[in-house]
């Protein structure tokens, strides 16, 4: 058996009035409270008069007449009243839930007034903060995840390193090392992220020598790439190019993108850095030779944590990584005033980076947000 006050709940939480009680909204096509309050009024007034005249008319009397009329405007005043508050009480409903932590409730929106301005306001930030509790949840799951791995191998390393089963030989503190530098490379990764969600990081921003920094870029990663023995073609043009970026971030985001090609790339393969002025913009594509990403699975790929263990995704983010890389690259390109996407193309993957051009003007810089 289900309660008064369970089905109350379930119908309030889907955004249905519950059926014993009346919610008579005939006002709800007028677009304004002052509107709907004269049309009360007007109604009220107009039924007590109706009402007076009727009784006095068949002859009944004051005493009779005059409670009557009050009663049945008053009646018709608690109906019409209650349909124009109940958004009101529905989100004072949902946010005492919020509160206690059920982001699922919706108010029923159907007035076209403010209050119903209010309430679609109102499921709009619920959806979000249920989204956003989502996004934590998975957060919290995800980091504990991957804080874990690295922590129990070098936990079982150091252990069979103790109690003799493991000679404390260089391989034996290389796997140490390792996994150190995993848990470094992870925390690192988180800090940054922080910080460029908050905003905290501030650009200083320079006339980079595209050129000179794609090409230390790719010197780097063929280091880091080692026995797949891939080859990066560095092409800018003009060769004089340049683009107003904060060295350092602009750096990273290379850094993580061609980290992302190398691992997803085949042995042997070869990826290209392309850098173009296009209008008043400047475009930077690494272009790889690995499976490509599915055209509705593009968006995920910029999303933290997303990779192989997601079932919903496949392809170039398939295997490897924190999850993280390309997460940083979305927020420190988006700081630059830019954009990242995967660009359509026929074979491989093609991830396209888009920066002004020019210096944003003072008010327009994103840094001084």
């Amino acid at each position: 058996m289900t309660s008064p006050a369970g089905a109350q709940a379930r119908h309030v939480r889907s955004g249905l009035r519950p059926p014993h009680l009346p919610d008579v909204r005939p006002l709800d096509g007028l677009r304004t409270i002052k509107i709907k309050l004269g049309v009360l009024v007007a109604a009220t007034v107009t039924l007590a008069a109706a009402i007076t005249w009727f009784g006095l008319s068949r002859h009944l009397g004051p005493t009779r007449t005059l409670p009557l009329a009050i009663l049945v405007s008053l009646v018709l005043t608690q109906l019409l009243a209650r349909g124009m508050t109940s958004p009101l009480r529905e989100m004072t409903a949902a946010a005492q839930a919020m509160a206690s932590g059920d982001y699922t409730r919706r108010v029923h929106a159907s007035s076209r007034d403010e209050v119903g301005q209010l309430a679609i306001a109102f499921n709009s930030m619920a959806a979000d903060l249920q989204e956003q509790d989502r996004l934590r949840r998975e957060l919290i799951a995800n980091v504990s995840h991957e804080l874990r791995t690295p922590v129990a191998a070098l936990q079982a390393q150091l252990e069979n390193m103790v109690d003799g089963v493991t000679e404390p030989s260089t391989q034996a503190l290389t796997v140490a090392l390792t996994q150190t530098e995993r848990l470094t490379g992870l925390v690192a990764s988180l800090l940054d992220l922080s910080r460029l969600e908050a905003g905290a990081s501030a650009l200083n921003l320079v006339d980079v020598p595209l050129a000179e920094l794609l090409g230390d870029a790719a010197a780097q990663a063929r280091l880091v790439s080692g026995d797949k023995e891939i080859e990066i073609v560095v092409d800018v043009q003009p060769p004089d190019l340049t683009v107003p970026a904060d060295v350092d971030r602009l750096h990273q985001v290379l850094t993580n993108l061609l980290a992302n090609a190398s691992r997803h790339s085949p042995r042997g393969g070869e990826i290209r850095l392309v850098a173009a002025r296009v209008g008043s913009q400047v475009r930077i594509d690494v272009v790889d030779q690995g499976p490509g990403i599915a055209p509705d699975q593009r968006a995920l790929v910029f999303e933290r944590f997303v990779r192989g263990n997601s079932p919903a995704v496949t392809g170039q983010i398939s295997t490897g990584g924190t999850g993280l890389g390309l997460a940083i690259v979305r927020w420190a390109v988006t700081l630059h005033g830019g954009r990242i996407e995967v660009a359509d193309t026929t074979e491989g993957c093609t991830m396209r980076v888009t920066l002004p051009a020019r210096r944003p003007a003072p008010e327009d810089d994103p840094t001084n947000a």
